[in-house]
């Protein structure tokens, strides 16, 4: 099964070292959480074929300052990496992310894709929790093919829309927005925010359900454009 763990946020310039932090960070937290996924790194390449990537802070600051040495890099849109991890048979990790950058309309990311055996337990709450520490998002979710099929084609989500899935991670600003009697169980994180699980795997309809409350509530209220904030 596919699943998709995500964060987003507007602006946020940081130095390459703070984004290698980071990324240290989401790599060792996603090993504790998932060790079965990842056992072998590579970095895949704009162009050019995928290459084997040693997960520590050398090897980070490296890949980060080359891509800040692209002759096409711009800080308007931030500092992308991209690495594909490989486990135990039926597992597999991909790690992107567009961060540290002033832009003003793409949204910065993190985006964590994992394929696991069907029957697998998954701590999909665990790993939005990671990325909600790590990146400090203004929204995140976990979600899977169908339930992102199921928000565009019955609640008129599109890409780049703030979004929950079957869990979602709501800023501190968002999370004061959550209306009341939403029949969600709701986690306040120790850095600040709220983790909402919504739904069990299968059911889109109550995702999609609540997706419409939120954004009635403001909630999901997009970023105003040019982006100018990082959080609501």
């Amino acid at each position: 099964m596919r699943r998709v763990v995500r964060g987003f946020w507007g602006p946020r310039p940081e130095p390459v070292e703070a984004l290698a932090d980071r990324w240290q960070r989401t790599l060792d937290g996603f090993a504790e959480l998932v060790p079965q996924a990842a056992d072998v790194w590579s970095q895949v390449h704009g162009n050019g074929p995928a290459t084997a990537f040693t997960a520590g802070e050398d090897g980070l600051l490296g890949a980060l300052r080359t891509a800040q040495d692209a002759a096409d890099w711009s800080d308007l849109t931030g500092t992308g990496l991209r690495l594909v991890g490989t486990g135990a048979p039926g597992w597999e990790a991909e790690v992107s992310g567009l961060a540290g950058g002033s832009p003003r309309f793409l949204l910065q990311s993190l985006a964590i894709v994992l394929h696991a055996p069907d029957i697998a337990v998954v701590p999909e709450e665990e790993i939005l929790s990671l990325l909600a520490r790590v990146w400090e998002p203004d929204f995140g979710d976990v979600s899977d093919d169908d339930v992102l099929d199921a928000l565009e084609d019955d609640a008129g989500y599109s890409v780049g829309d703030p979004v929950v899935g079957r869990t979602g991670y709501l800023s501190p600003a968002r999370a004061a927005l959550v209306p009341a009697g939403l029949d969600v169980v709701r986690q306040q994180l120790p850095a600040g925010g709220e983790l909402l699980s919504i739904a069990a795997p299968g059911d889109s309809a109550t995702v999609v359900r609540v997706y419409e409350r939120l954004r009635e509530a403001g909630a999901l209220a997009p970023l105003p454009r040019p982006l100018d904030r990082p959080v609501l």
